[in-house]
């Protein structure tokens, strides 16, 4: 019989027989924050428990959050089935129904990239997943980290483009060559997973207006461009001029110019945000992002946004969250592709043996960033950001 081993007069976490901790002193607080923060980087390492449901899950697991005082924590999922709690059917703590579950999932993923000229319905998904509908979109976001439906958007997106950029045929070509239906279809997805209508895609950003602006910050100087519907780079150099020459490289035929004075409300919320996160006084940055992105790009940065601040995961660990445990060189290289310093937070992202491992812009750079977020916003790093 499950047993909740707390004392509440000495505040003391104490362990049972089955190896449960309750969720008090120093190793009940480490583990609990990994919970309240659903960090799935902690996944394997423990596993709690739920008093009131009887349910014990993963730290990473999405359910509602249980209050502090039913949860007891496990070294292994044995000790908690020991104890008589279930295993969540939401994160799948037991192991061995985990690895059957990521295996369907990932035969179901090799099928969709090789079906993509048809309809791929949820329902028909399901059936040859042998899940209810709703089972597989919760499971199917666990493993991968997006929905079936942005995984097939995604694969369609990526398809396109480089139908798009070999196509004799022209854009009308390319859309029915990557499995949609309509011409419509493909425009109403630009604007989220292409950065810009197809037509500017493939040449080269034409007909995008990009307006850009200096910043002098704590980590050196940057350079922030953006279209109306957000950033489409934001880096850091040495001088203004590498800058701007990184930013007309990447955007080659699109209109580039400085940001007037005084600058439009949008760019200016947005330095004022990306000033709130480097002074401390936010512990996050969140902040539209405009780019192009390969539909593993896609994942992998979605995934990295939706990390918590003051965390790390190394590449390993992020390709196993996202369903590609061998990917792990390909998350590194999603990692280093990024154009928008910050806004995708790269920096997260380190070896397994804890070493920083790379940053485009800089090691130094990239150990002040996870020292500021560890901080969780107890000062600033130095004086504001400001334009130059």
């Amino acid at each position: 019989m499950l047993r909740n081993t707390h004392d509440e007069n000495s505040g003391r976490a104490d362990e049972d027989r089955s190896g449960g901790v309750s969720a008090a002193g120093t190793q009940g607080e480490q583990r609990w924050a990994a919970v309240a923060a659903r960090d799935r980087s902690q996944d394997g390492s423990f596993v709690y428990g739920v008093l009131t449901t009887g349910v014990y899950c993963r730290p990473g697991c999405a359910s509602r959050l249980p209050k502090r005082e039913n949860v007891l924590f496990y070294d292994t999922a044995a000790k908690a089935a020991a104890d008589g709690l279930r295993a969540c059917k939401r994160c799948l703590p037991d192991e061995r129904d985990a690895r059957a579950v990521d295996g369907t999932i990932r035969r179901l993923c090799r099928y969709m990239e090789t079906h993509l000229d048809e309809p791929l319905r949820l329902s028909d998904l399901a059936a040859r997943a042998r899940l209810s509908p709703s089972h597989l979109q919760r499971t199917f976001r666990a493993v991968v980290g997006v929905s079936p439906k942005q995984y097939v958007d995604a694969l369609r997106m990526e398809r396109f483009k480089a139908s798009l950029r070999g196509s004799e045929g022209g854009v009308t070509d390319a859309i029915f060559d990557a499995g949609y239906g309509s011409i419509s279809r493909v425009y109403e997805r630009a604007d989220t997973s292409l950065g810009m209508t197809p037509m500017e895609f493939r040449d080269g950003g034409a007909g995008v207006a990009i307006t850009y602006a200096g910043l002098a910050t704590p980590m050196g100087l940057a350079m922030l461009g953006a279209t109306d519907r957000g950033l489409c780079f934001l880096q850091f150099g040495e001088g203004e001029a590498e800058l701007l020459g990184r930013l007309r490289a990447q955007y080659p035929a699109a209109s580039v110019s400085a940001m007037r004075e005084p600058a439009p409300p949008e760019f200016g919320a947005w330095i004022g945000d990306l000033n709130a996160y480097l002074q401390g006084r936010v512990p996050d940055l969140r902040l539209p992002v405009h780019v192009r992105a390969t539909a593993f790009q896609q994942m992998v940065w979605e995934y990295l946004q939706r990390m918590p601040a003051g965390r790390s995961q190394s590449y390993r660990a992020v390709a196993e969250a996202l369903g590609r445990p061998t990917a792990a060189r390909a998350v590194a290289r999603a990692c280093a592709s990024n154009v928008v310093a910050l806004a995708i937070p790269c920096h997260r992202v380190v070896r397994g043996t804890g070493e920083l491992g790379g940053y485009r812009w800089g090691l130094e750079r990239k150990k002040r960033l996870l020292e500021m977020e560890r901080r969780g916003g107890e000062g600033p790093l130095a004086p504001e950001v400001g334009t130059t």
